[in-house]
């Protein structure tokens, strides 16, 4: 298994629990630079895989494809962690790798652990509250839309189907033992409750 870590902002004390259990008990660990590796070291001996900050996809694509060859092998037979920083669902790294590991080896199973993101820690450091909608961009167009408090989640779908978006999840009280994820829209239920989100995706 093929694991995407999230080492969080760059603190060690602000690594999650599982982060830590997950790092110490890996067979392998590895990260894509220095900062990476220094938050894993009191943890785990890191390899530094290679992945330039470039903007030639080709290259990038060339990268990733030979890193996800190496990486594929080994998660096949052991626990392999990918420890980076911030989240490893959010803008990482981890994000292309898992694309070409699902689309050159669909059998490799991957999973990830949420880590502290650089939206949440700008507003913890400086004090910043976020208690209405906002809008996290990089300057692309948006394929994204996530929807808090989906209270009616077929409503919610419904209008976002009108602005292009065919994909949807519906999630309820995740990481709990009532946690709920369906991602048939006929079986998204007409009610959701506060802890309900609703995520769109444009294909």
């Amino acid at each position: 298994m093929l694991v995407g870590v999230g080492l969080g902002p760059g603190d060690p004390e602000l690594l999650t629990l599982k982060a830590v259990e997950t790092l110490k008990k890996a067979d392998k660990v590895y990260v894509p630079g220095r900062l990476a590796a220094d938050l894993v070291k009191p943890y785990a001996d890191a390899e530094i895989l290679e992945f330039p900050m470039l903007t030639d996809y080709e290259v990038l694509n060339e990268v990733w494809k030979k890193n996800a060859d190496m990486l594929a092998d080994e998660s096949r037979k052991e626990l392999i962690a990918f420890g980076l920083i911030g989240d490893p669902n959010f803008f990482s790294t981890f994000t292309h790798l898992k694309r070409v590991m699902k689309k050159f080896y669909p059998d490799v199973e991957t999973t990830t652990i949420p880590g502290i993101s650089s939206i949440t820690s700008f507003a913890a450091q400086t004090g910043s509250e976020v208690d209405s909608s906002f809008e996290v961009s990089d300057g692309s167009d948006s394929k994204y839309k996530i929807r808090l408090k989906a209270s009616r989640p077929v409503e919610i779908i419904d209008s976002f189907e009108k602005e292009g978006f065919n994909k949807f999840t519906f999630c309820e009280r995740l990481f709990s033992d009532k946690e709920v994820i369906i991602t048939e829209r006929e079986k998204i239920p007409e009610k959701g409750n506060y802890f309900s989100i609703v995520f769109a995706e444009k294909e």
